[in-house]
């Protein structure tokens, strides 16, 4: 007997289930089951009608469309010589939320990056909440793969190009630069960034949740690499311009100077050389005056080298006789003012002597003798106080004087060479109608298929007798001596101009030129060269850039395998 019926107490059953409890237990049942019902229509929905918004998600965690970068077109010179090309190299970049937190691994990345721990950690601290940084650029293939040989989480590689300049600081102001991310920032690089560039591919990867490469899918797109250029350039001319205006430069301690060589037969550039000058592979501590190409953008006044060109004009109008002579006594003479003067009183000289003494006298008379603006018609003629028409990113244009209420000075100035500006490259383009009995070429950085018509700016006879003028120039004993090349007959003009400042012409401040035309029985070149600010010995022209231009235009002469034509010294 239990202890229950001992004491007398009958146990509770427990009370029948409500009927309110019964219910609920019903509508709960029935919302699972419409739970789990709709549960799985958006499984049946999502796996079967709406498959492709699964397959969009999990591509988007997975597939990637990668660029490919498109090999930059190379530059060459006239003969096929690399001026600048693309060299292959890897780029590493992190996901800074990847990178391990170990310090030894970190050291181990430091390491092989050729970076201080602290610095590496600081970069890293700073791109924390971002999903990318770089950690260097443009590396070696070789010296990349040894970091990524480490295999430290979120280390990845990139492929890109790197532009080299084999000639260096020779060609630097022509060739210009490359950012890095290769595109061209300054010179021909930037004038054809659109044909060097190329088109980059595109191709479909896998990556796992990392950014780590699975698998190659599929090629969207194949890069198109970029055209190559062939410039006029003669590496080996060019190399011999530089060398030698370099040499120049420093032994007259001037400021920095120019040569520009052209082909008198087809306008194209041979050579074109500055100072001073960077080197395009390394451009630690670059000076920003490196940069500029003064053969085209920089502009000033050419002084006496225009004489030959404004006798030119002169002569054509048909009312200068070749037995012109004229009284340059006592050497100086007042206009408007101002007062104009030779080195000495020369006398009475001819036309040839005029130019051979470079007489500013003579020629101011000359001009004023005339009654039309003729000279500066002539210079626009050749083409100065307009684009050269290079395409060169910065070509100057130059100026001349618009002739409104001309004073007689200026009408003077002018026929010497003041009062004007002209870049280096108009100059040589204007001297190339002397040197093709009339015809200018405009000059082309490009190598030409053919030699182009020109166009004619001056009467052959004229443009003949100028020329035969100039070769009596550089003769032995006259002020054009030491441009004399051995072996050949060289037409030239010598010129010595004042620079300018924003206050007016500077005290003691010279720039020494030289124009030259070789050889002059059968013109093949045409050169200029710019000595500016020489504070040696000597400041001009025929000092300090007929030297340079005797032995740039000698080699060249040579290297270019033209036969003399120097006169039988017992004719």
């Amino acid at each position: 007997m239990s202890d229950a019926s001992r004491s007398g107490v009958t146990p509770r059953r427990p009370p029948p289930m409500a009927p309110m409890g019964k219910a609920r237990y019903r509508v709960m049942m029935t919302l699972v089951a419409l739970g789990l019902a709709l549960l799985a229509g958006r499984i049946v929905d999502l796996h079967v009608f709406d498959r492709s918004f699964l397959q969009g998600q999990g591509d988007a965690r997975t597939l990637r469309t990668d660029t490919i970068p498109a090999h930059r077109g190379m530059i060459t010179d006239r003969h096929g010589e690399p001026l600048a090309i693309s060299t292959p190299v890897v780029t590493l970049w992190a996901n800074p939320q990847d990178l391990p937190e170990d310090d030894i691994q970190r050291l181990m990345l430091a390491n092989a990056l050729g970076q201080e721990l602290d610095a590496l950690n600081e970069r890293i601290a700073r791109y924390a909440e971002r999903e990318f940084m770089y950690l260097q650029r443009r590396m070696t293939p070789e010296a990349a793969q040894q970091v990524l040989d480490l295999r430290i989480p979120g280390v990845h590689a990139r492929e890109e190009y790197k532009r080299y300049y084999p000639a260096g600081e020779v060609t630097a102001q022509l060739l210009g630069v490359t950012n890095i991310d290769d595109q061209g920032q300054e010179g021909l690089e930037l004038a054809y960034q659109p044909y060097l560039a190329g088109v980059p591919g595109k191709r479909r990867v896998l990556k796992d949740r990392r950014g780590r490469l699975v698998r190659d899918l599929a090629m969207l797109q194949e890069a198109q690499p970029g055209g190559d250029l062939t410039l006029a350039l003669d590496q080996r001319l060019q190399y011999m311009a530089y060398r030698e205006l370099k040499a120049a430069v420093t032994e007259n301690d001037a400021d920095g100077g120019i040569v520009v060589m052209l082909d008198a037969r087809s306008g194209e550039v041979l050579a074109m050389a500055n100072q001073p000058s960077y080197n395009p592979n390394n451009r630690a501590g670059l000076d920003p005056q490196g940069l500029r190409n003064r053969a085209i953008v920089d502009v000033y006044e050419p002084g006496s080298v225009m004489k030959p060109l404004a006798m030119a004009a002169m002569l054509e109008t048909g009312d200068l006789p070749l037995d012109t002579v004229v009284d340059t006594s006592p050497g100086w003479m007042v206009i408007d003012r101002f007062t104009i003067k030779d080195i000495r009183n020369y006398g009475k000289l001819t036309l040839a002597g005029i130019l051979e003494k470079s007489s500013n006298i003579g020629m101011s008379k000359l001009a004023l003798r005339l009654d039309d603006p003729v000279v500066p018609a002539k210079y626009r003629a050749l083409g100065l106080g307009q684009s050269p028409g290079t395409g060169f990113p910065g070509e100057s244009t130059g100026s001349i004087p618009a002739p409104v209420r001309w004073s007689s000075s200026q009408w003077a100035a002018l026929s010497y060479g003041y009062g004007l500006s002209v870049s280096a490259l108009q100059l040589a383009s204007a001297y190339t109608a002397i040197a093709n009995e009339g015809r200018r070429l405009p000059p082309s950085l490009l190598k030409l298929g053919q030699s182009p018509a020109g166009e004619q700016v001056i009467d052959p006879d004229v443009a003949r007798r100028i020329l035969g003028m100039m070769d009596q120039v550089v003769e032995p004993g006259t002020g054009a001596r030491r441009a004399l090349v051995p072996g050949y007959r060289v037409a030239g003009k010598t010129g010595t101009v004042r620079k300018t400042d924003a206050g007016g012409y500077q005290e003691k401040a010279y720039r020494g030129l030289f124009v030259g035309i070789a050889p002059v029985s059968n013109p093949r070149i045409v050169t200029v060269v710019m000595i500016d600010h020489p504070r040696g010995d000597s400041y001009y022209g025929g000092a300090v850039a007929a030297p340079v231009f005797s032995r740039v235009a000698g080699n060249a002469l040579r290297l270019l395998d033209v036969p003399p034509d120097a006169r039988d010294p017992e004719s």
